[in-house]
């Protein structure tokens, strides 16, 4: 199978997965009912179902998985590490304890957005904090620090959590857990704007930086010889990938592996060149949230299991294999 043919497969495939949430669910829709619905008729049941819920459901997971798998890509080419995902530097940490803290005081009752609110601003001093670490040395951003800088904000924003979950009592407990499994739950039209205004922008920048990251893979010194201002590209990739992860993070909670694997499996089939790379992850990345939202929906109806439990059961199996063969091939 030539690679031009691997791609429109991997395509094809990722775009026939996308609706799929539309139809499926505790209350099966046929395409034609949808259709229907999207075209402006159906039934006023159908309607709810598909515009007040499923779309907008779909919609969000379509942009957390595509900003996410996007984001990963970009820290793996960034610290020229393969294993790295969105959340090593310290992004999820940060964001969880926003999140805990708004949960812990009950400040939750006072406006809908308020925990989505507190867990960005907890992502972006995490994301200060790292960045302010990695260049405290001189004005070059050395991501071998920049990865040390993350693993140990994490640990420190996870002890902080810890203390806070100890002090608290269990409802507050259980709505922490609950909020850092993920969960696309409360999706609307307005989450998915805010969702889509930080990931959609951020995304093109990060796919304009193909090129240049390119560069960067071979070696800092040969980038700079190739006339790449190799400073700048760290600062802009970083600062864009962190973003789109902390955005996810705020609407949705923690929703791992995404970012590992989906960059991981596409490599294999299609090669590392990262232009070619960094679009396909965003449609492979929201095709795989998708496919692990509706399994979330439906696998034990009318329960709903968190989304970052379906993804760490589908993703790690995955990974292995993954893992497996690129190693022994």
């Amino acid at each position: 199978m030539t690679r031009r043919t691997r791609l429109g497969a991997v395509g094809l495939a990722s775009l026939a997965l996308l609706p799929v949430g539309l139809f499926v669910g505790s209350v099966g829709l046929e395409p034609g009912e949808v259709v229907r619905v999207l075209t402006g008729g159906g039934s006023a049941t159908h309607r709810d179902l598909v515009l007040g819920f499923r779309l907008p459901r779909l919609l969000l997971a379509s942009i957390l998985g595509g900003g996410l798998a996007l984001a990963g890509a970009t820290f793996q080419a960034l610290l020229r590490n393969p294993l790295a995902e969105p959340y090593i530097l310290g992004v999820s940490g940060g964001a969880a304890v926003g999140a805990v803290i708004v949960l812990a005081l009950g400040l939750t009752t006072l406006a809908s957005w308020t925990l989505p609110l507190a867990a960005f601003a907890g992502a972006l001093l995490a994301i200060a904090v790292v960045f302010r670490v990695a260049t405290a040395a001189g004005r070059a951003l050395d991501v071998r620090v920049l990865l040390l800088a993350g693993v140990v904000t994490g640990a420190f924003f996870s002890a902080v959590i810890s203390f806070i979950l100890a002090v608290s009592d269990a409802r507050t407990v259980r709505s922490a857990v609950l909020w850092m499994m993920g969960s696309t739950a409360g999706a609307d039209w307005q989450t998915v704007a805010v969702a889509a205004a930080y990931t959609l922008p951020t995304a093109l920048v990060l796919i304009g930086l193909a090129r240049p990251l390119n560069t960067l893979a071979v070696g800092e010194e040969t980038a700079l010889y190739l006339g790449t201002d190799v400073e700048r590209v760290k600062r802009i990739a970083f600062a864009a990938a962190s973003l789109v992860t902390a955005a996810g993070v705020a609407v949705a909670g923690v929703i791992g592996f995404v970012g590992l694997v989906v960059p991981h499996a596409l490599r294999l089939v299609v090669g590392s060149d990262l232009r070619i790379l960094l679009p396909l992850c965003f449609l492979v990345g929201a095709a795989f949230l998708t496919t692990a939202d509706t399994l979330a929906r439906v696998l034990l109806s009318p329960t709903e299991i968190p989304i970052g439990v379906v993804t760490a059961f589908v993703g790690v199996p995955i990974f292995l294999v993954l893992l497996r063969r690129s190693t022994f091939r």
